[in-house]
């Protein structure tokens, strides 16, 4: 039976995870499949797989995680909004999920689909991820439960108290970690931890990081987490790049130093949003002295 990633964590410490999207076409099918077999000599704990914006690719998603799922030695999670699914619906999927041997799902309300303002949930489904936790659980009980945590502040949540309940009900309705959105500051990561400890939340919290490649990325960031900050050290570095091979380098150069700083921090895990690609990652382990995540706990 596959592992829980709660039991991984124990395990591995610090546990490192990199993050997938589905493709679409054959081409950057090929480029996936390239970026995997360059990734697996570092032995990540899990790899994830995502949702398209609004639930979009939620048929690639269950495809490419089954194909993951066979292929593959790899542990897989993957992603499960309330977007646009009943829950049959999910009874459905997860059920498909539980047959072919995958035991983790990241459990997410889900960005509303596209042209509209506001999430408004299907008949007979779900209005919150805690409503999803606890159907997993309940349904499905060999799962392993993941949720998403907001270093910077939930997006539709300006109120950072209600933020923290929220995420402690998940917490409460049996998710097993938490994983972050993407941040730049360790700082926003730090205080988010211990805010969660006053809380009483005590389960695993992943650090989500996810290095700038170029000075476009910047903008497509600011969409996906929906109001991430940049640091302004950050900004005036990739400034003085006078093109994108530098700003890249700009961006690999301060995603290791985050790196860095939460493994010193004892953090209980990194997730690397890979955006499908390589580079980055392999050059932060290189520049981290890392050959294999696996045995981190040892050479340090």
């Amino acid at each position: 039976m596959a592992e829980h990633i709660s039991e991984i964590l124990k395990s591995n410490n610090p546990c490192i995870s990199f993050e997938f999207f589905p493709p679409k076409t054959q081409e950057s099918s090929d480029v996936l499949f390239h970026t995997i077999s360059e990734l697996m000599p570092l032995k990540p704990a899990y790899v994830s797989v995502t949702y398209g914006a609004g639930g979009s690719t939620s048929e690639l998603t269950r495809e490419l995680v089954v194909k993951l799922q066979k292929q593959t030695s790899l542990s897989i999670v993957s992603h499960l909004t309330c977007v646009g699914h009943t829950k049959e619906e999910i009874r459905s999927l997860l059920k498909i999920y539980d047959e072919s041997g995958i035991r983790n799902i990241m459990a997410l309300r889900g960005d509303p689909p596209h042209g509209q303002k506001e999430f408004v949930p299907v008949p007979n489904g779900f209005h919150f991820a805690a409503e999803l936790v606890a159907f997993i659980k309940k349904e499905f009980p060999s799962m392993g439960i993941g949720v998403a945590g907001f270093p910077e502040g939930h997006p539709v949540t300006p109120n950072r108290l209600l933020e923290i309940d929220y995420l402690k009900r998940k917490v409460d309705e049996g998710a097993d970690y938490i994983c972050t959105q993407l941040f730049f500051d360790n700082r926003d990561f730090y205080d988010f931890r211990e805010r969660c400890e006053l809380a009483g939340i005590k389960i695993p919290i992943i650090a989500g990081i996810m290095p700038i490649t170029s000075r476009k990325s910047i903008n497509r960031m600011a969409e996906l987490a929906l109001g991430s900050k940049f640091p302004a050290k950050l900004l005036k570095n990739l400034t003085r790049a006078v093109d994108d091979m530098y700003a890249e380098n700009v961006g690999i150069h301060w995603a290791t130093e985050q790196v860095r700083d939460l493994l010193d921090q004892n953090v209980k895990g990194i997730h690397m949003y890979t955006l499908n690609r390589s580079k980055a990652t392999l050059q932060i382990c290189h520049s981290l002295g890392i050959e294999s995540f696996k045995n981190l706990e040892t050479k340090n």
